[in-house]
């Protein structure tokens, strides 16, 4: 039996899902990390038995009875887009019974968490996709569907791979400009030219996921000055900016004080080229926000999120971010 109470969290994304439990006092019991479980990618049904796994995993660690039912759930998932894909997410962490109440949104939401305490925020979230949330003082939020290319999405860092080889591919043929990159993906992939890659790929002798490889290939090539490289790195960093700016004026606080949270493989490794580029439009898209790169994982500001809910102190906060 749990004598205190207690928050299960989780971060779902596209390549792993992190898992926390933590009391109210902001001690942290028991962790688990596995594979993706972004309902997009392997449906709710499997989503749900997946995070049944790692919370299961979790209570183990944290030396709990495999029944011990929380006080809170605090589930964050990327593919949790419209309302109602988080209604239907809802109605199936509830019906797991893993706690007596549960919260279930877009796990942009947790890196905002983790990164701000401010109440007016924009979180942009670029590590294998992108997506942008915002959330004003009194608690109205702004978000976008997020579903690829089909809802206008540009950018990520399966995009920006796809891009280098698309560049590659058109850098060696003649029908786009001679670009570095069509060099650094030969030797990245040590073949003979990138249109045998592009067939191999095509004929399954090489893994298509494999051309996510190239996104910090992309980066090398723009650090090397190459023009092609350099000119895809301005136009994330442009799309980052476009994201942020519109969700702030949704919700009506373009010009209040505010803070910028970035996250994401991508905006974490703070690229030179791409966190400059950033830092240096940020004047003009937000005048008054703090730019912050979240140094602690999404799945801590979704366990925050649990302890907000549960009334906790600053001090319990403070905990459970040094604990994070």
């Amino acid at each position: 039996m749990i004598s205190e109470k207690t928050v299960v969290a989780v971060d779902g994304g596209n390549s792993k899902t992190d898992v926390i439990i933590a009391t109210g006092a902001g001690t942290v019991l028991g962790r688990a990390r596995g594979p993706a479980s972004s309902p997009h990618l392997i449906g709710v049904p499997d989503a749900i038995g997946l995070l049944g796994r790692l919370i299961a995993q979790a209570k183990e660690h944290a030396g709990l009875h495999p029944a011990a039912v929380f006080d809170r759930a605090e589930v964050y998932l990327a593919g949790a887009d419209l309302p109602t894909e988080v209604r239907i997410l809802t109605e199936a962490v509830t019906a797991a019974g893993w706690a007596d109440h549960n919260r279930v949104d877009n796990d942009t939401f947790a890196l905002m968490r983790a990164g701000t305490d401010a109440e007016r925020a924009i979180a942009v979230v670029c590590g294998a996709g992108i997506n942008c949330v915002g959330r004003d003082a009194g608690g109205r939020t702004a978000r976008f569907p997020a579903l690829g290319m089909i809802t206008g999405d540009w950018g990520g860092g399966h995009h920006l791979a796809s891009l280098a080889l698309w560049h590659a591919a058109r850098g060696e043929d003649g029908r786009g400009l001679a670009t570095r990159l069509t060099e650094a993906v030969i030797d990245h992939f040590r073949v003979a030219t990138v249109e045998d890659l592009g067939i191999a790929v095509h004929l399954g002798e090489v893994d298509a996921a494999r051309i996510a490889e190239l996104t910090p290939v992309l980066f090398t090539a723009a650090s090397d000055g190459d023009e092609v490289a350099r000119r895809i790195v301005a136009k994330q960093a442009a799309e980052v900016l476009s994201l942020a700016r519109v969700a702030a004026e949704r919700l009506g606080m373009r010009h209040e004080p505010l803070a910028l949270v970035l996250g994401g493989g991508v905006l974490a490794a703070q690229h030179p080229l791409l966190h400059q580029a950033i830092l240096e439009g940020v004047p003009t898209a937000l005048p008054c926000a703090e730019v912050v790169v979240s140094a602690q994982a999404p799945v801590v500001g979704a366990a925050l999120a649990g302890l907000d809910a549960l009334g906790a102190t600053a001090d319990a906060k403070s905990v459970l971010r040094t604990a994070g």
